[in-house]
């Protein structure tokens, strides 16, 4: 894939069956080692309906965002600003066919771009997602915290912008 053919883009209802197409392939290939396969299609049956992300394209103060290889859906992420000025990356997943090519850096960079008003970024991975937790790192996230989260341990991070 050339670097030029990816468009990272906003979102529209027509996106929908195909994030969440997205989102079943990244989390089988992340979480059926950490909670099992039965566990994660439950998980994200609930946490990907469609109504719920189609009210998540239309959230106040947050970008859902979509990485297109020509028409190829290669990649999702979803952001929200939460007070005071920390953007809450809730979602960002790439293909497993398209990761390593510097895509989650690129839809990463969108999401502060367009929320230039944050001062930090937080999120939440599993402890046991060892190509998520290291890909954060590389971002400059630290860990400030853990919980759980569906059954498996989440570490909290964040990215101090200023």
């Amino acid at each position: 894939m050339s670097g030029d053919a990816l468009l990272i883009r906003s979102a529209t209802e027509a996106d929908i069956g195909n994030v969440r197409a997205l989102l079943r392939e990244t989390w089988h290939q992340v979480y059926d080692p950490i909670i099992g396969r039965d566990a994660v299609d439950e998980v994200s049956a609930r946490w990907h309906a469609p109504a719920l992300l189609a009210r998540q394209l239309h959230k106040p103060r947050s970008s859902f965002l979509v990485a297109c290889d020509r028409d190829h859906l290669v990649a999702h992420g979803f952001a929200y600003m939460r007070e005071p000025m920390t953007l809450v990356v809730s979602r960002l997943y790439v293909r497993p066919s398209h990761q390593r090519q510097g895509i989650g850096r690129r839809i990463l960079a969108s999401l502060s771009t367009r929320h230039a008003e944050a001062q930090t970024l937080r999120l939440f991975v599993a402890a046991e997602n060892a190509r998520g937790v290291s890909f954060w790192r590389r971002e400059g996230f630290i860990v400030v915290g853990e919980g759980m989260e569906e059954g498996a341990r989440v570490l909290h991070m964040e990215l101090h912008l200023r």
